[in-house]
């Protein structure tokens, strides 16, 4: 279906791309995609040249039919009180926007800190387990200056950000003609997942059932957002990460990596600004279970556990990364908890899943979540003959202490996307020196930015 809809200010165009047959058969959702199964996840890609919309449309269809969770549909099934959702891979299809946006690149880029960019439609992921509604959308924004941005949004039941990876690569193998990736999918994501697990994990659970005080703040501060916090980005060049790596690994005495060093640097930059040097405070990062388990990277779902980790009063910033990096090295012992999460809903009954939160999810308590997205070579694909010059989360709610990690503009450097309180944001736009201590004044800047980076 295709029509074209026209206002003062914006001409679009709006398809429904489909594979033209449906997939294998319905996808029982595991546990990990029950809990994030009310959350799009919403991205944009900057082209510094237009896209070929009918191009990126025959692609994409190819794609669905490598990959039909994304063409199909949700079902709840409240059969034995359980309620399983299921992912029906129906073909229903994907739909595919063209619009004119009167930005230029600059113009675009600047809008990534806002509470709606208007660059992608966002999948409305709670509807969607009642409603036959998308689980993916795509919107091609064709801008003032003859460059593009390439809005997508997908639901968060269908799987994770390498999940979104194997959907780009496959798309972008479709439009270029390259090898195309193969999918590993399960028709019961929970049984397949357990085929791989350990016989134990860490014996703590990272769910809990919030309680009614918490759940009715957290419904506040959900309706409140927008208002009461600010989005900043922050670029840190490649000489200068390196330069915070190496510091942090001498003054550790063991090798460090970037996110090590990039991870522990934030946290401590924000309790400075914050004020909040002589409180403990604890950063959740989020890890991907396939190689842990020995799954291979083209496996669907949500295959995420985390690494919660305090960052006690008088750590040094190098100390804190030296503990990221233990933590990491004994995640599988110490910080693998799926078994512990079944048991938690065992005791407390499946079909309160939705009700659960992450423990690692505490915006009450400043607790940090950053969401490494980097080395996935998101920036490396050509989508109809153009690879993106920039990439950027596109924040769905401007819930605080919530943040992205990727790739600069061009796959330099890193941009770092955070939500805070707008006091916090506000004086965290005045501590670049605090931000940047191996900053150089020779150093280059990226290839494209918006306005107000830090």
């Amino acid at each position: 279906m295709t029509g074209t809809l026209t206002s003062d200010t914006e001409t679009r165009t709006v398809r429904t791309v489909r594979a033209g047959r449906p997939g294998p058969g319905p996808v029982r959702c595991a546990v990990g995609d029950l809990l994030l199964a009310d959350l799009p996840v919403s991205v944009v890609f900057f082209h510094e040249h237009p896209l070929d919309p009918d191009a990126l449309a025959a692609g994409l269809a190819r794609a669905l039919d490598r990959l039909p969770e994304f063409a199909g549909r949700l079902r709840t099934d409240d059969h034995g009180g359980n309620g399983d959702l299921w992912i029906d891979t129906d073909d229903s299809g994907v739909p595919f926007t063209v619009a004119d946006a009167p930005y230029t690149l600059t113009e675009a880029l600047d809008r990534m800190v806002l509470p709606n960019s208007g660059l992608v439609d966002h999948v409305r992921a709670a509807e969607a387990r009642r409603e036959p509604l998308p689980l993916l959308t795509v919107r091609l924004n064709r801008l003032a200056d003859g460059t593009c941005a390439l809005g997508v949004s997908w639901h968060h039941a269908v799987g994770d950000m390498q999940t979104f990876a194997l959907l780009l690569r496959t798309w972008s193998a479709c439009t270029e003609g390259t090898d195309l990736p193969e999918p590993v999918r399960a028709p019961d994501r929970d049984a397949h997942l357990d085929a791989h697990l350990p016989a134990e994990d860490c014996g703590t659970p990272a769910l809990r059932l919030p309680d009614p005080a918490e759940g009715a703040e957290l419904r506040r501060a959900v309706a409140t957002a927008a208002l009461a916090n600010r989005t900043v980005q922050i670029w840190f060049s490649p000489a200068e990460t390196e330069r915070l790596r190496a510091a942090h690994s001498a003054e550790a005495g063991r090798r460090l990596s970037t996110n090590d060093a990039l991870c522990a640097h934030l946290l401590h930059v924000l309790r400075e600004v914050d004020g909040a040097g002589d409180e403990e405070q604890t950063l959740t990062m989020p890890v991907n279970l396939r190689r842990i388990l020995g799954l291979p990277d083209t496996t669907l779902g949500n295959l995420l556990g985390e690494i919660r980790l305090p960052y006690r009063p008088g750590t040094a910033p190098a100390e804190y990364a030296a503990e990221l990096r233990t933590a990491v090295e004994e995640f599988t012992e110490k910080h693998l908890s799926v078994r512990s999460n079944l048991r938690f809903l065992e005791q407390v009954g499946r079909d309160r899943v939705t009700e659960c939160l992450p423990v690692g999810f505490d915006p009450a308590r400043r607790t940090l979540t950053i969401s490494s997205w980097c080395r996935l070579g998101l920036q490396d694909l050509p989508l109809a003959g153009h690879r993106p010059v920039a990439f950027s989360p596109a924040a769905t709610l401007q819930l605080p202490w919530t943040s992205w990690l990727v790739e600069g503009p061009r796959g330099e450097g890193h941009l770092y996307t955070l939500v805070l309180p707008a006091r916090t944001a506000a004086k965290l736009r005045t501590a670049a020196t605090l931000l940047h201590p191996h900053r150089h004044p020779d150093d280059p800047g990226p290839a494209v930015a918006p306005r107000k980076l830090l």
